[in-house]
């Protein structure tokens, strides 16, 4: 089969595609003819040596969502046959023409979606409803500050909090784009690039301050963070493109009686993974079909562009999903 591989830490020109051996299912896996991946910020992360993938995982052929079909079913899989349409996230390896997932972590794609719009959904609504949802239990009239929301995870994230009835307040560097998410259920848009965040919370909140930050950024929001949040307050870390380092000031946390959360999807058991997607198609699915949610793609390049599409997420230069297709 054909796979983009991580010839070498470095830049996008360290993506080569070649031939490689397919995988075969094991027990209890699918094998799924991958028909478009979704490009994530971890994927640049590991083509730099970053990041690497666990243990089980293919080192060098990056990616971690897909659409496509199953071609295949392991020994005592019972949940799909072969040409049901999948979606869902794996630990590595989705950057080729085949990849293996439990069958347990698959979700079915609805037959109305291009396999494009598919795979624009898993990483950024997964993320997104396990951060908001499972984790901090965002609840109807509450508020939430989501940072970079007009990524793909801050999108998912900003239409599934404006669903569960929240106040929404979302940061961006682009005006721009906090226009292009106001149909997407964005209550206050703060341009970072010229406003202190914490600033228009207080005020447009009246001193009292969210409930809920998603940070998708790390690094020096923290203060702000903090100083947003109201009296018990919770913050989940999603991401670090900003840093991975900050000043704590733990009066704070004390002070307002903080709730601070840190997650990550990749390094979680099988057990945990097929939890999550179990209630994702409970929860989430279902308002997919009424359009009460839907995926945010940018744009989809042929495969043979990957490089180019990393190109374009460095630059920051896109707005929700980009999405490679073979």
């Amino acid at each position: 089969m054909r796979a983009f591989v991580i010839a070498h830490p470095g830049g996008p020109e360290a993506l080569e595609l070649r031939d490689v051996p397919a995988p075969e299912p094991g027990p209890g896996e699918i094998l799924v003819r991958v028909r478009a991946v979704g490009l994530n910020r971890a994927d640049i992360l590991q083509r730099k040596g970053h990041y690497p993938a666990p243990p089980g995982v293919p080192a060098d052929i990056p990616g971690l969502e897909y659409a496509g079909e199953v071609a295949a079913l392991g020994e005592g899989v019972t949940r799909w046959r072969p040409g049901d349409r999948v979606m869902g996230l794996v630990a590595g390896g989705a950057c080729a023409e085949f990849l293996v997932a439990h069958e347990d972590t698959a979700i079915s794609a609805p037959a109305a979606w291009p396999y494009a719009e598919a795979a624009a959904v898993p990483e950024a609504f997964l993320t997104a409803y396990d951060a908001l949802i499972r984790q901090l239990g965002l609840t109807s009239g509450e508020a939430v500050l989501i940072h970079a929301v007009s990524s793909g995870v801050g999108t998912a994230a900003l239409q599934l909090a404006h669903a569960w009835g929240a106040r929404t307040f979302g940061t961006s560097r682009s005006a721009e784009k906090l226009g292009r998410a106001a149909p997407l259920g964005l209550d206050v848009a703060i341009d970072s690039s010229r406003e202190d965040f914490a600033e228009v919370v207080r005020r447009e909140t009246g001193g009292r301050g969210v409930d809920v930050v998603l940070d998708l950024v790390g690094g020096p929001a923290l203060e702000g963070n903090l100083k947003a949040l109201a009296l018990r307050g919770r913050m989940i870390i999603v991401g670090l493109t900003a840093g991975r380092s900050a000043q704590l000031d733990m009066g704070l946390v004390l002070n307002k009686r903080l709730t601070i959360v840190g997650t990550a999807l990749r390094s979680r058991s099988l057990e945990e993974k097929a939890e999550l997607t179990g209630d994702f198609e409970r929860e989430v699915m279902p308002l997919f079909a009424a359009g009460r949610l839907r995926p945010v793609l940018d744009r989809s390049f042929p495969m043979a562009e990957l490089a180019e599409a990393h190109r374009v997420m460095e630059a920051n230069a896109h707005f929700g999903k980009l999405v490679l297709a073979w």
